[in-house]
């Protein structure tokens, strides 16, 4: 993994800034739960997220490139891979949490149907997509 040193960081260097550098383009996160919830193979991950195809793409490359998923082959000619969480990614499962509870909370509409909805901890969930 790519680790940061504090000092090269714009601003006040800190931590979050860190992080941030490596997980907080705004799908990455989404891939790391699409991955978590069992979908491994790229079409499954891009249709689970929304994104475009080539924004799915970048984000897994840099999140292979930080430490955060591993990708193996499945299937030569053409060839194409499966990607899991590293142990940097499972990692990742308490602040999908407090994502999950904080947006429920303060990003959903106060009337939306689906704000009460019992939304499973990603930590409670056998993360499937590790390895």
């Amino acid at each position: 993994m790519d680790n940061v040193a504090l000092a090269d960081l714009p601003g006040r260097p800190c931590p979050i800034a860190a992080a941030l550098g490596l997980v907080g383009e705004r799908w990455a996160l989404l891939v790391v739960r699409e991955i978590a919830l069992g979908a491994t193979r790229f079409g499954d991950i891009v249709a689970g997220t929304g994104a475009p195809r080539d924004r799915i793409a970048a984000r897994l490359k840099a999140l292979e490139s930080a430490g955060i998923v591993t990708r193996t082959p499945y299937h030569d000619g053409p060839v194409r891979y499966e990607y899991r969480l590293t142990d940097s990614g499972d990692a990742l499962m308490p602040v999908l949490d407090a994502l999950l509870e904080w947006g429920r909370h303060y990003a959903v509409a106060s009337d939306d149907p689906d704000r009460q909805r019992r939304y499973r901890p990603m930590s409670a969930l056998k993360v499937k997509g590790s390895r």
